[in-house]
């Protein structure tokens, strides 16, 4: 066997084709190339390193036969296509068992390779004939399209497992965090509770609403935590219920109450209104925008200003929270959603994972989201959401 067979086996085997039942995909491009060919046979081949498997076909019941007696093999590693109008003036086929009349008595013939991404070669899409005939520019172009056509919904499925088995590994590494997490959080929450039922904390009443606050952030957090796995352990689906904007802001301003003091930041929230959606994952929305505005608000070390709007639409809700810090330049507006991607500064903490995870959140309850240029001068982050009073 050589390099270019293990290759190609490698390929096809990835595409998990061979014994398998014909897929209504394929069988339909074969259909239309026996369409637009005009001729009563098209079938896909797929050659290995010793037989031509016949995947999907019209005309005739898909089947194998050795690779030495398929005609495709003779020309299925060139790239583009072959027509052949009589195989029997071909001296590359004038001899094959599809022609003599051993198998069958084909005339007839063309074909286009099926060409990997990689640029492995792994058979064609051939359309034939016991007529003599011939192919019009127009009929050999769409040949050639269709077999591109049929290498695509190929890689699509190999995709579609690859990226199951991907979000099954997820699962898994969500479960594992899950539990990572919530180990130390249990414990916070446990030495939080030992420290507010202390006898000295009746002599403090300040640290002990100090303690209070942070035990029931602690509580937040996990829920949090646990939701937020749970949400990438489904895959995005979320859980719909009312949520009242108001509070969901009011508890994530509680969260970061401790970044609001250092910063001095001045934050004007408008009345917001209840929606249709998660609510937990409405607040990982909204403390992530939140906690942006913050880190970024702000020029020559003023104090940031903040403000919080929502404005209804036809549809639903525009939320937009802007802040007065440098903004994101309009080349820059797409790329700072992408994962691990930032904008401006780089002396602020995080990695770069908040706006990223907002557009999903957003895009999972039907929303949109995006930047614009801000009042108070910087950035306005903003969401559309569907529904809601």
């Amino acid at each position: 066997m050589t390099i270019e067979d293990i290759a190609r086996r490698e390929a096809i085997a990835e595409y998990r084709l061979l014994g398998e039942a014909p897929e209504p995909d394929l069988q339909s491009l074969v259909e239309l190339a026996a369409a637009l060919c005009g001729v009563p046979t098209a079938v896909i081949n797929i050659i290995d390193d010793r037989k031509q498997h016949q995947v999907a076909a019209i005309g005739l019941d898909p089947s194998v036969c050795a690779r030495e007696d398929s005609m495709c093999a003779v020309v299925f590693r060139s790239p583009g296509h072959v027509v052949v109008p009589d195989a029997r003036d071909d001296e590359r086929f004038r001899r094959n068992p599809f022609v003599t009349g051993e198998i069958a008595a084909v005339r007839f013939y063309a074909s286009s390779a099926l060409i990997t991404p990689a640029g492995v070669p792994i058979g064609t899409l051939c359309v034939f004939d016991d007529e003599v005939g011939e192919l019009t520019p127009e009929a050999s172009r769409a040949l050639a399209l269709l077999a591109r056509q049929v290498v695509d919904v190929l890689e699509l499925r190999r995709i579609t497992r690859e990226l199951e088995r991907s979000n099954e590994q997820l699962a898994h590494f969500a479960g594992q965090v899950s539990h990572d997490l919530r180990t130390p959080l249990t414990a916070l929450v446990g030495f939080l509770e030992l420290a507010a039922s202390s006898p000295e904390m009746a002599a403090a009443p300040a640290a002990g609403r100090a303690l209070e606050r942070a035990e029931s952030a602690a509580d937040r957090m996990s829920a949090l935590v646990e939701d937020l796995l749970d949400f990438a352990r489904v895959g995005g689906s979320v859980r719909r219920g009312e949520v009242d904007l108001d509070a969901v802001v009011a508890d994530a301003l509680d969260d970061l109450d401790a970044a609001v003091a250092a910063s001095d930041a001045v934050i004007d929230v408008g009345p917001l209104p209840r929606i249709t959606g998660d609510a937990t994952l409405l607040r990982a929305l909204l403390q992530n925008l939140l906690s942006n505005a913050l880190k970024f608000g702000g020029r020559g070390g003023a104090a940031p200003r903040i403000e919080v709007r929502a404005h209804p639409m036809a549809s639903g809700w525009r939320i937009a929270v802007d802040d007065d810090g440098p903004g994101v330049p309009e080349a820059d507006r797409d790329r700072v959603f992408e994962l691990l991607e930032r904008a401006g500064r780089g002396d602020v903490d995080g990695l770069g994972i908040g706006l990223s995870t907002c557009r999903r959140i957003v895009q999972a309850h039907g929303g949109r989201m995006g930047i614009d240029d801000a009042a108070l001068g910087g950035a306005s982050v903003w969401v559309l959401l569907p529904g809601g009073d």
